[in-house]
């Protein structure tokens, strides 16, 4: 590696902590917590699922929890790892294409310990808002419920890239709402993991559906 990409692999976290901590500075963001007030308060460990696409806000939204994110092994999630890592989040490095098992038995482990995960359910390459069984098996071999999580802007950039990444422009109207928790039982089966999956697919899609409405108005 020559020292001009070392000099941007040293500095590219430092400033994109640093570029999201002023945006959000800038932003009217609206909490709904709401179905998860008194999960947050207990710290019951909870699986979080987030659409991908929507994912900047969380690390400075809920900096300092010690939340666990699974962040692929490619050279874009080391440098999003580092980046979490200033925002108090611990990475676990692995996706469904690369480390996947591995990355979910940490998860796991995280869970049984007390933790609570975040994870994106369509990552690491989609496809857009789908989401992958991945979450459904953590959440048998658990017991922790999945609450789906969205966040939404009333004026945004959308990258061209698969998962249209959406930034929120400086000074706009943000919302951030949890869904209702979704339990997967231990001893489902392969048609009620299958049934899960589209639970949480579906809600993940209406809670983002209603922040878009509300940012709208």
């Amino acid at each position: 590696m020559s020292a001009r990409h070392e000099l941007l692999a040293a500095l590219g976290p430092w400033l994109g902590a640093l570029g999201l901590r002023l945006l959000a500075q800038t932003l009217r963001v609206r909490r709904e917590e709401e179905t998860v007030a008194s999960r947050l308060a207990a710290g019951l460990p909870t699986i979080y699922a987030v659409w991908h696409g929507r994912l900047l806000l969380m690390a400075w939204l809920y900096a300092d929890r010690r939340l666990r994110v699974l962040i692929s092994r490619s050279r874009d999630g080391e440098t999003v790892a580092a980046i979490i890592r200033r925002f108090g989040f611990v990475p676990v490095r692995g996706s469904s294409s690369r480390g996947g098992a591995l990355g979910l038995r940490t998860l796991a482990r995280a869970l049984q310990s007390g933790h609570s995960v975040v994870v994106v359910p369509d990552g690491p390459r989609g496809p857009r808002e789908v989401v992958k069984p991945g979450i459904v098996a953590l959440a048998r071999m658990t017991g922790a419920s999945v609450v789906p999580v969205a966040l939404g802007s009333s004026s945004e950039w959308r990258l061209r890239s698969w998962d249209e990444f959406r930034i929120p422009r400086p000074f706009s109207r943000c919302v951030v709402r949890f869904g209702e928790p979704i339990r997967v039982a231990r001893d489902a089966d392969a048609a009620e993991e299958e049934a899960a999956r589209k639970e949480i697919e579906s809600a993940l899609r209406a809670v983002s559906w209603r922040v878009d409405e509300e940012v709208a108005r």
